[in-house]
């Protein structure tokens, strides 16, 4: 059927099938930003237009609807290859992170500001209400707002701070520190495509996955031949045809910690929703209507989904697996092996974990320093509870997707991924084929968070494509995000504090417990994390950690941001603040008493490397002094207010937190300049830009090193097969470790040029001087960029100019904070209300502060949103119960804090690019153990499991049983 619109402003007849979805057609119609979070719910908000200026979900819509009507997007809100005011405020802010629902949000703002002229606070969080970004934390785009506001009056109007929110560090820099706008954001904020989604060919195959309906189970028959038959079905895959390989997901540097422990489609399910089959069909009807045709027969296990029921004697064995090492086999493993059911397949371990899968234990360690029994012994006060986190999962806006194709004899996968060369390396082993006929092209990516670290459908497609010749495109719906992709470890940690009269630590002990779910993606490093990202930020000469990892049978696990130190920061944290109270001390005054301080070596790290010996190391930079007292200024701390209602308790809490940048030691990143022939360059960095802004970064440092404004340095970033190797987004490596190799790449091209100069002006070096705007300038001249490159590019020059560096280091450099909240609790219902939250961060030189900014208020409302609702439900079969967006509660813009703010605490770091170290994944450790304190400032009871629901406050306070 045809229908005719009006888009954008231009007469359109739209083609579209009876009771096909506005949001498909417009998609088809290239219009790219009504993008797809939640399957049609109306949740998400990602696929919002104006139809007849107003404000609709045009996945609700049928595409019949907007017959004759006007539909804007954001493609049409101005020109092409220009900005309004509020697309220009929007980059300028800080809100354009991933790019998804930036369209969503700006047509939202849009509609708003078309009817009311000066909006108030509470009117644009209306306006946003129904748009869901996990990125962003949204408290920047009412800055953004106001900033568009003002150059409609004024379109000089500079983005300055304090009005705006961007502080200004280092004064002698011209870009670094200063706010300048994602290189990326002009084409994200005009909805151009950049995802996935947008690179598909016409002509592709759909590829759908049947899942497993039982936790556990083997899978006694399996017949296809129906759905094999079907007309439209390219193939079928299922363990009989797939490769044997097996193999760990887990986005990790070679050799990996996580042990090997999957194969691409098995014999024993270990899941609900594990892979049984998948369906390569010519659209994703076919594909749906052959997964209904195929017949399996199951033989159902018992299962078990705790850590207590995990861990018992006797309990069901999740891997009952033949267990292979490639280094450090155990003696005892011939008879360990013995017995084993050909159907529990293989585990294979790089080097020994402490693990034992036959009894449900996926990993262990232990260590410390000093001696915790003297410790404890010397204490005059010993605190000891345990706490626990709930299973949450990860969310970003687009959910997991893949395309891969052919291009002559060579596997091109086109990823939204955070780890483009290890999805290389583990897809070419198991196809079997050497890594260079692989071709990785990391595309934008709408929010990772962790859970794209690992590689979790890319194999699945990459094998279709290998075997059939067709393109394919894998695509997760919502519900496969919450029970077959990444979420939190559950986690059990027993903390014990041992103390002096006068508050000073004598002993630490933590005993963590972790649930990794059915597979080991990350069951070693994840609960370590919790430890060495906690433990170090009090200065203790006795020092214990224990770490048992099991296995069960929930939805997988794997990293999520913050990768444990939320679990850790949580336990620690709040312990501490319990053992002020036992000593009647200010819990304020106990963190100063113990915490972390400049010129202090943490040997706990000796102890907490990734499945080998770590390395001490000395604290050169600390913002913790000034964080704290800040913060204690902002939250007007000790100053215990009354709410007006004899109900409404108010309560003040405040934590410190810290994070790494990288993985010193185990990380490398490399980077190549090249210049072009009128002295501009081009950036080929390996580094992985989720939404973070590491692009900015990567230019703003050859900018800042070559003296040349940004728009003079291009980047082309994460392609296997056109940038150096980076080993991806995680572990906060991004600044740290791919902003130094582009910060050595440039130094290194400094020189290039300095040398080419010298011939020209015949001027030693040593006379010689980058100046800006990209001329090197000498003694007797000066010569520009452009007359070097024509010399070094012509016939009779030494070639085009061209650097290439990497990064490593053995440093750590750690990133501190403080957080301060404030909440009133509803002692009739067990609310719990935020009045205010502030984050106060050291990240070394912020080089992009108002990216930095964001990512800071994006990862505290997401721990916010963890602690105070979000939690995956099971029935007693395993099955998830919330696995949409109407069931699970995310924070969204009305969730804000009545007052938030995030600080940036300025230190310049030794060893980071510029003086930087990471910033995003700290703010996550801080909201659960802040708001825990908080309560019980406010009510008197201490919650020691996250989520805080009104039930388990209610419990507490002895209002409910």
């Amino acid at each position: 059927m045809s229908i005719s619109i009006t888009l954008n402003g231009s007469p359109r007849a739209l083609q579209a099938e009876p009771g096909e979805n506005l949001r498909d057609v417009l998609q088809r119609e290239g219009v790219h930003s009504a993008r797809n979070g939640c399957d049609g719910e109306g949740t998400c908000g990602a696929c919002s237009v104006l139809v007849d200026g107003r404000l609709m979900n045009t996945c609700l819509m049928v595409a019949g609807q907007v017959e004759g009507r006007d539909v804007r997007t954001v493609e049409g809100l101005a020109k092409p290859r220009e900005l309004t005011s509020l697309q220009k405020a929007f980059v300028d802010a800080g809100v354009v992170q991933c790019g998804y629902c930036t369209g969503a949000m700006l047509m939202a703002v849009a509609e708003l500001l078309e009817k009311v002229e000066q909006p108030t606070r509470e009117q644009v969080k209306d306006a946003l209400s129904g748009t869901f970004c996990r990125c962003t934390g949204y408290e920047q785009i009412f800055g953004a707002v106001r900033l568009a506001i003002a150059r409609r009056l004024d379109p000089a109007t500079p983005f300055e701070e304090p009005k705006f929110e961007a502080p200004k560090f280092r004064p002698g820099l011209r870009y670094v520190g200063k706010a300048s706008g994602k290189v990326d954001g002009y084409q994200l904020a005009r909805g151009e495509g950049g995802f996935v989604e947008d690179k598909v060919r016409p002509g592709h195959c759909h590829l759908k996955v049947l899942p497993s309906p039982h936790a556990h189970a083997y899978i006694k028959r399996i017949d296809t031949a129906r759905a094999e038959a079907l007309p439209g079905v390219v193939t079928v895959i299922t363990y009989k045809n797939c490769p044997d390989v097996w193999y760990n997901p887990a986005g990790q540097g070679f050799p990996e910690p996580s042990p090997y422990d999957r194969r691409m489609f098995d014999q024993k399910m270990r899941h609900v929703g594990d892979r049984v089959a998948a369906v390569v069909a010519e659209t994703p009807e076919i594909a749906d209507a052959a997964l209904k045709l195929i017949d399996v027969e199951y033989e159902v296990l018992p299962a078990v989904f705790t850590i207590e029921d995990a861990k018992k004697p006797g309990a069901p064995v999740v891997h009952k697996a033949f267990v292979e090492y490639a280094v450090g086999a155990p003696g005892e493993l011939d008879a360990y092996n013995q017995g084993v059911d050909p159907r529990e397949g293989k585990i294979i371990y790089q080097f020994p974990i402490h693990a034992d899968p036959h009894q449900n234990l996926a990993a262990s360690v232990h260590g410390g320093i000093g001696d915790t029994d003297k410790g404890f012994a010397e204490a005059d006060v010993i605190h000891e509870q345990t706490y626990e986190s709930s299973q949450v999962q990860c969310t970003p806006v687009e959910p997991h997707i893949v395309y891969a194709r052919m291009e002559g004899d060579r596997l091109v996968l086109h990823a939204s991924t955070q780890v483009p060369w290890h999805v290389r390396r583990i897809v070419a082993r198991i196809l079997g084929v050497k890594e260079n006929k692989l071709r990785v092209i990391k595309e934008r990516v709408g929010g990772g968070f962790g859970s794209k670290q690992d590689m979790v459908l890319e194999e699945v497609a990459a094998w279709a494509t290998w075997v059939t010749g067709r393109d394919v495109l894998y695509r997760y719906s919502r519900e496969d995000e919450f029970t077959n992709s990444r979420t939190r470890h559950v986690m059990k940690v027993r903390v014990k504090l041992g103390a002096k009269k006068d508050g000073k630590l004598t002993a630490v002990l933590m005993d963590l417990e972790a649930n990794t779910g059915p597979y080991g993606s990350h069951c070693l490093t994840v609960p370590m994390n919790a430890c060495s990202k906690s433990l170090p930020l009090f200065l203790c000469d006795n020092v214990h950690f224990d770490v048992h990892t099991y296995y069960s049978n929930i939805a997988p696990t794997g990293a999520y941001q913050g990768y444990g130190a939320p679990k850790g920061s949580f336990a620690l944290q709040l312990a501490a603040a319990e053992m002020a109270e036992k000593l009647g001390m200010d819990p304020l005054d106990f963190l100063e008493k113990n915490r972390v301080r400049e010129g202090a070596m943490l040997e706990i790290l000796r102890c907490l490397g990734e499945g080998r010996e770590g390395t001490p190391q000395l604290v050169h930079t600390c913002g913790l002094g000034p964080a704290l007292e800040q913060g204690k200024k902002l939250v007007g701390w000790g100053k215990k207010e009354k709410s007006g209602d004899a109900d409404v308790k108010i309560g003040q809490g405040v934590v410190i937190v810290q994070q790494g940048s990288g993985l010193p030691g185990l990380d490398s990143a490399n980077a190549a300049i090249s210049m072009f022939g009128d002295g501009t360059f081009m950036v080929l960095s390996g580094g992985t830009d989720l939404g973070t802004g590491l692009e900015t970064v990567v230019v703003k440092m050859a900018a800042e090193t070559l003296m040349v404004p940004m728009e003079n340095v291009a980047v082309m970033a994460a392609d296997t097969d056109a940038t150096p190797f980076d080993v991806g987004a995680y572990a906060s490596s991004g600044t740290y470790f791919s902003g130094g190799a582009a910060l050595n790449a440039a130094l290194k091209m400094k020189k290039l040029l300095l040398a080419e100069a010298s011939e020209m002006l015949q001027e030693p070096e040593n006379h010689l001087q980058l100046a800006w705007p990209g001329v090197v300038k000498g003694l007797s001249g000066e010569v520009s960029y452009e007359q070097i490159a024509r010399r070094t590019q012509s016939g009779t020059g030494h070639g085009q100019l061209m650097a290439s560096a990497h990064f490593i280091t053995d440093k750590g450099s750690f990133p501190y904070g403080a957080h301060f909240c404030e909440v009133a609790v509803d002692v009739r219902t067990g609310k719990v209300k935020l009045r205010k939250y502030f984050a106060l961060q050291d990240a070394g030189t912020a080089i992009n502060p108002e990216l930095a900014l964001g990512q800071m208020y994006g990862g505290a409302l997401k721990s916010i949103g963890h602690a105070l609702y979000e939690e995956m439900k099971y029935d007693e079969q395993g099955r998830c119960l919330n696995p949409n967006f109407i069931d699970y509660k995310v924070p969204q813009m009305g969730d804000l804090p009545d007052e938030f703010k995030a600080v940036l605490i300025d230190t310049n770091d030794p060893f980071g690019p510029m003086g930087a170290k990471s910033i995003s994944e700290i703010s996550t450790n801080g909201a659960a153990p802040v708001i825990a304190a908080a309560i019980h400032d406010a009510v008197g009871v201490w919650i020691r499991s996250w989520p805080f629901s009104p039930e388990k406050i209610l419990r507490a306070l002895g209002r409910i049983r």
